[in-house]
């Protein structure tokens, strides 16, 4: 698969993709897991990079839910590093890459270094103008929900707004993505067919596509290949 068998009038605006099996490979080939997610970093790089060179914009990723709190304390101290890390490295090229980052989830729960490495690279990419790429971190879709209805009933309370006056807009705008198209694809590699917890609001009519290799083996062909699925799909429903 390459650029010139897809549709470029006709580009998803926004993809998400569920990025797992980062641990399945690297016990597949007797790695340590935390090795495994380097290498799922490493593949997210490219993959930004090259979804903003063709012209995707937006791309948002599941990078820690809040059910990963469950893992081993080694793993998820990994995952905070990798994170720390991943965005210090990426603003010593932000003014190249032209990438806008946003972090959706609760971000309370994590230590004042990382949250501080996260308000520090939303900042200073908010003014760049390329892919906006969310990292989905310490992210839940029913806590994001729960957190909606909350808000909404706050300023109902506050006497700010009227019960009857709540629309599906309303929700939306009080979640972590306002502002932010639905995605039109949902990718899930590692062979896994669920949605675990991901977008539940805003993947009410995505195209899901399932692939059976892990993250780490994720190529821009694959990527393409998606895309290609998705056009597919378009023009058997006539739209």
């Amino acid at each position: 698969m390459n650029i010139e068998q897809i549709d470029k009038e006709n580009m998803p605006n926004h993809i998400a993709i569920i990025m797992d099996g980062n641990r399945t490979w690297a016990k597949q080939k007797n790695l340590d897991p935390k090795l495994g997610h380097k290498y799922g970093a490493d593949t997210l790089e490219n993959i930004v990079r090259y979804a903003n060179k063709i012209g995707i914009k937006y791309l948002t990723v599941y990078a820690f839910s809040t059910e990963n709190w469950n893992r081993t304390k080694e793993e998820v101290g990994a995952l905070m590093i990798l994170l720390q890390n991943y965005l210090k490295d990426f603003l010593n090229r932000a003014d190249t890459e032209n990438v806008r980052i946003r972090v959706l989830g609760d971000i309370s729960q994590l230590s004042k270094s990382l949250q501080d490495s996260i308000n520090n690279a939303i900042e200073k990419t908010k003014d760049n103008t390329g892919i906006i790429f969310n990292i989905a971190f310490n992210y839940g879709g029913r806590m994001e929900i729960t957190n909606a209805v909350k808000n909404i009933a706050k300023l109902v309370k506050e006497g700010n707004l009227q019960i009857e006056d709540i629309t599906e807009e309303t929700i939306s705008n009080n979640l972590y993505t306002a502002g932010i198209p639905d995605p039109d694809i949902v990718i899930r590699t590692s062979g896994q067919i669920r949605t675990s917890n991901f977008l539940p609001w805003q993947t009410v009519y995505s195209e899901y596509v399932f692939l059976q290799k892990n993250w780490p083996d994720f190529t821009k062909e694959d990527l393409l290949e998606t895309i290609y699925t998705y056009q597919n799909r378009l023009i058997k429903k006539g739209r």
